[in-house]
């Protein structure tokens, strides 16, 4: 037993339960030996994590060095960003658990080491950005086409292994799918969703902006449900207890199973009561137009302001998106709702069959897994540092603005 197959073990074994459960013996009965017996490569659980997180970037830095190389000598920017785009993608679909670990340690881990960590293996993704792009004043369009090469990278690992419910290490896939998978990101990345692009790009932004009204506030009846928002926020859901939500709302524990049975029920009404109400914030603010584009961006500003609204929702709803909650199967497909007013043909057909709302799904929680990005994965000033409940509220609408011209138009609609 070498080191190596300690840190693949620790893959495998935690990255079934997504981490939400990390012991050494776990990682033991993995390899079939004693724990004591691990302790000859580690000192503790702590040192292995450390390892994995290294040996996560030197495999991210080999895979994709030479296309990073490529890539920075092509002056055309579209042409750079897919080349990443594509190294990235086929790097992630061959490896469920390296996955895996790089949703929940490295972009989910609130840490904001990454560029700083490729850098030192000799991958500086700041290189890649032209003058100008790398500002504190929005998310540039390569933080964009990372974030949706992970989406639909996630998707393709959904729908070929039933990820996250069976994770396994595969080190070699078939290269059909696996080209399927990168023309299918690369599709996206290229055209967005392909709506009119002069009508998309004539926009008028801030009247629509004008239109909305104010997201609704917490009520005396919301405290409760305020108060499980804050301790998840805080802790994160796997640690959050009825005790603390208890303290936060000032109720007695035993008030609190009047309210819920246990914890995971408490835990799912936070989440779906609070997505009704975005759903029913978002439908509600996209009839102020009757303009297919004019409601696409109405429903993207509307949610992006609900969530700046609840920061404490909006942290907790980040776990949401990188870790599988058991909320049941309402969640994912509910987000669609919150595009219902824009027409099925905007997400992927026009025709409503399954095939065609299965799609619509997909690309609807494309779109609102970019708004979260976009609120909790960027601060002025520190890019990768995702903020605190203070700072959301400052996102700007300009970030939303250009967000909406690379869903509805692609990379080349970033910059319109």
């Amino acid at each position: 037993m070498t080191k190596i197959d300690v840190i693949k073990a620790a893959f495998r074994a935690w990255g079934r339960e997504l981490y939400r459960k990390t012991s050494l013996s776990q990682v033991a009965r993995e390899l079939g030996v004693t724990k004591p017996a691990l302790y000859r490569h580690f000192k503790n659980k702590q040192g292995l994590l450390n390892e994995m997180h290294a040996y996560f970037f030197d495999k991210y830095a080999e895979a994709v060095r030479a296309d990073y190389d490529r890539a920075l000598r092509i002056e055309d920017r579209d042409e750079r960003y897919l080349i990443i785009s594509q190294s990235l993608a086929r790097f992630y679909s061959r490896d469920t658990d390296i996955f895996i670990f790089s949703l929940i340690w490295v972009y989910g881990s609130r840490r904001a080491d990454t560029t700083e960590q490729l850098a030192r293996r000799g991958v500086g993704i700041r290189e890649l950005l032209r003058p100008g792009e790398d500002t504190p004043d929005y998310p540039n369009l390569l933080q964009m086409v990372i974030v949706t090469v992970i989406f639909w990278i996630a998707c393709f690992h959904q729908d070929c292994l039933g990820f996250p419910d069976s994770p396994s290490l595969i080190e070699a896939r078939d290269e059909a799918i696996v080209d399927r998978a990168i023309a299918f990101v690369e599709q996206k990345l290229v055209a967005g969703l392909g709506l009119d692009r002069e009508t998309a790009a004539a926009l008028d932004f801030e009247g629509i902006e004008k239109r909305l009204g104010s997201p609704p506030e917490y009520s005396e009846d919301d405290r409760l449900i305020r108060a499980v928002g804050a301790v998840v926020a805080e802790t994160g859901p796997w640690n959050a207890s009825m005790n603390m939500v208890a303290r936060r709302s000032g109720l007695a524990k035993s008030s609190l199973y009047s309210h819920f049975e246990n914890k995971g029920e408490m835990l799912a009404q936070l989440f779906l009561t609070e997505v009704d109400r975005l759903i029913a914030y978002t439908v509600a603010s996209q009839e102020k137009s009757s303009l297919a584009e004019e409601r696409l961006y109405l429903a993207i500003i509307a949610a992006a302001d609900y969530l700046r609204s609840r920061p404490e929702f909006l942290i907790a709803i980040d776990w949401l998106r990188l870790r599988n909650l058991n909320l049941g199967d309402h969640t994912p497909p509910r987000l669609c709702l919150m595009f219902q007013g824009v027409g099925l043909e905007a997400f992927g057909g026009d025709a409503p069959d399954s095939e065609t709302e299965a799609r619509a799904e997909r690309v609807a929680q494309w779109v609102f897994f970019l708004i979260v990005n976009i609120l909790l994965r960027w601060k002025a000033g520190e890019h990768t540092v995702t903020p605190s409940v203070e700072d959301i509220s400052g996102v700007r609408n300009e970030s939303f603005r250009r967000l909406y011209k690379f869903i509805t138009l692609g990379m080349k609609g970033f910059d319109l």
